[in-house]
């Protein structure tokens, strides 16, 4: 045990025998004043027009339909005459 204690001791001295090197942090320089501004840029040109695009396509017309059959003649009325009341509009329910 005698010769792992004096192992260790050895190591920690060694280790801290070693050169460490020094930190120097230097300030950065300080900015000059700003300078004059610079020129203005040309105007860019003006782009170009695009494509018109092509008609779109009409498609067909439907056939028309057919005439539909005449109904048939109603009975003779009897002379009499029949008068249908509609009832009243009721509230609307909430």
């Amino acid at each position: 045990m005698n010769k792992l204690v004096f192992a260790a001791i050895l190591a920690v001295a060694a280790l801290t025998a070693c050169d460490k090197p020094t930190v120097v942090n230097v300030p950065p320089a300080a900015p000059g004043p700003a300078g004059p501004a610079g020129a203005t840029g040309a105007t860019g040109n003006t782009g170009g027009s695009g494509s018109t695009g092509a008609t779109g396509d009409t498609g067909s017309s439907g056939s028309t339909g057919a005439t539909g059959s005449t109904g048939a003649t109603g009975k003779s009325g009897d002379g009499s005459t029949v008068i249908v009341v509609t009832p009243a509009a009721s509230a609307p329910s909430n």
